[in-house]
């Protein structure tokens, strides 16, 4: 059986990784994907993390040679017991037998922390919102969702630059794909922009074609050895389907994996549509299945340099 492919979504707290983790297993097909966030490895519970006055953002934080070992472990198709850290209430619950599936999402703040775990990913996908809004969607699910005060929340974010400056954002420099959506001042706060860099290391599909300047707002930079593309969130759905289709005739080997529900994401209970997500995830599909192709067939993967794999322990 070929191993999973594996891609790893990393960003500051509340910076999206979860909403573009879900909608890639919405895409996929739950059969398909196994996620694991990597918030589990966490030492201390939010109780300990108080006294101790750590924040989960620094590696002293959490078992960082537990997560490259398991994440191996997981490339080379060895099942894991994982741990489970409780957002709810900041507590631990027991673990989780993990079995690694077609696709490996691991989505997190300290993926790409070191050189063994930057090591295991096919694709690398850095996410990096403004900060007004990061710290916007933060509070809101916070408060909503992990039994915070807004005031709790203020202050655990200025406790947290520090770690964020010196552990997380460093982590960008290590991203295949930097993804950064933005909002534009008096527009839907659903329909945000989106800048998407691509970064040398992966061979990015040729978007020249599709992209050349129209009046759509689509643009097509070159930057240095990177191409920034930026996708208005105002996007028609007929344009937006075009750059689908052109990505989607080069994975013509894929098309038993075609989805229709690229660009979907919910607000409460209320089912929605970006174009400009759909966009963002079309690239990512890209990697995905071109890299699935290569490993089915025998081979390393897409990136240019072959992963140095340090063999699994099938814990």
């Amino acid at each position: 059986m070929p191993r999973p492919v594996m891609i790893g979504i990393v960003g500051d707290s509340a910076a999206g990784k979860t909403t573009i983790t879900r909608g890639l297993v919405r895409a996929l097909g739950e059969e398909n994907v196994t996620a694991v966030c990597t918030d589990d490895y966490h030492k201390y519970d939010r109780k300990q993390r108080a006294e101790r006055s750590i924040t989960p953002l620094h590696p002293d934080c959490n078992y960082v040679d537990i997560m490259e070992r398991h994440l191996n472990d997981l490339r080379c198709n060895c099942a894991i017991l994982k741990p489970v850290y409780q957002h709810n209430d900041g507590t631990f619950g027991p673990p989780v037998y993990t079995e690694p599936k077609k696709f490996m999402i691991v989505e997190g703040l300290l993926a790409f922390h070191t050189e063994k775990m930057r090591d295991v990913f096919d694709i690398r996908v850095y996410l990096d919102p403004p900060e007004e809004l990061r710290r916007k969607w933060k509070v809101a699910r916070d408060t909503t969702k992990r039994g915070y005060t807004t005031d709790k929340v203020l202050a655990e974010l200025d406790k947290r630059e520090h770690d964020s400056a010196a552990f997380i954002r460093p982590q960008k420099q290590h991203a295949d794909l930097t993804i950064s959506f933005q909002p534009k001042e008096g527009r839907d706060h659903n329909r945000l922009d989106a800048l998407i860099t691509l970064h040398p290391g992966l061979p990015h599909p040729d978007l020249s074609r599709i992209i050349n300047g129209d009046s759509d707002g689509l643009e097509l930079k070159k930057d240095g050895d990177r191409t920034v593309l930026f996708v208005p969130g105002e996007l028609e759905r007929g344009r937006g389907e075009e750059v689908e289709e052109y990505i989607w005739e080069k994975l013509h080997f894929a098309q038993h994996l075609r989805s229709q529900r690229l660009g979907e994401f919910t607000v409460g209970t209320d089912l929605m549509r970006s174009e400009s997500l759909a966009v963002t995830q079309i690239l990512i599909f890209y990697h995905l299945l071109t890299a699935r192709a290569s490993v089915a067939l025998g081979g390393a993967g897409t990136r240019e340099q072959a992963v140095a794999s340090f063999g699994g322990s099938g814990e």
